[in-house]
């Protein structure tokens, strides 16, 4: 399988449209605060906090989302506990969350971040739900496919959902192709309940119009 494709669905950013303006305004801001050659240590060291420093210490984001706290007792956190072991631009830019009250959403605008650091790298993410697994043929036919439809390189967000008995649904953006066997079933059955209701109808008119008149 190519290094742009990923068998695990990546969850959606954020739900509120609101909460997600706010997450990409942070996270554009982290990366243009870093040099282009710095991106990838900027995003490594907010990754490395939401996962690795957020399972090793739990409290610690239960303590960024304490309203309890002022945002310069926030700060004093940051200065102590995290500055000392992270570059001066990741600890100034904890430091502005810490002053806007928004070191919760820290997880939110990494998954931004990252998304927004693949589309400056000419990627894409795309969603693809299937019924069955995607052999790495599939998936690497689908990959040109994409590629060649998109213009960018694709970063496949694969998930099974049997549910759609065959197929798939892939999701570019805001745009869905759904192929799936589900579907294609909903729609015939659809177009069958039209015809017979239309049949149906002409048949009342025949009946309802006696010969002659």
């Amino acid at each position: 399988m190519a290094e742009s494709q990923i068998t695990t669905r990546i969850p959606s950013v954020l739900e509120d449209p609101s909460s997600a303006s706010v997450a990409r305004v942070y996270a554009q801001a982290l990366l243009d605060s870093a040099r282009p050659d710095g991106i990838t240590a900027a995003l490594e060291e907010l990754g490395s906090l939401v996962t690795d420093v957020y399972a090793q210490v739990p409290g610690l984001r239960q303590l960024f989302s304490s309203a309890s706290l002022s945002a310069d007792e926030h700060v004093a956190v940051i200065d102590k506990v995290l500055a000392p072991r992270c570059t001066p631009l990741f600890a100034n830019f904890l430091r502005v969350l810490a002053r806007h009250r928004r070191l919760e959403m820290l997880e939110q605008i990494y998954l931004v971040a990252t998304h927004a650091a693949e589309q400056r790298q000419g990627k894409r993410r795309i969603q693809v739900r299937s019924a069955i697994p995607l052999s790495a043929d599939a998936l690497q036919e689908l990959t040109a496919k994409l590629q060649a439809s998109t213009g960018a390189e694709p970063i496949l967000e694969a998930t099974v959902e049997p549910e759609l008995l065959g197929g798939m649904i892939v999701r570019i953006g805001d745009t869905v192709y759904d192929g799936s066997l589900r579907t294609r079933l909903k729609q015939m059955s659809g177009r069958l309940r039209e015809r017979c209701l239309h049949e149906i109808q002409r048949g009342r008119d025949r009946f309802s119009h006696p010969a002659g008149n």
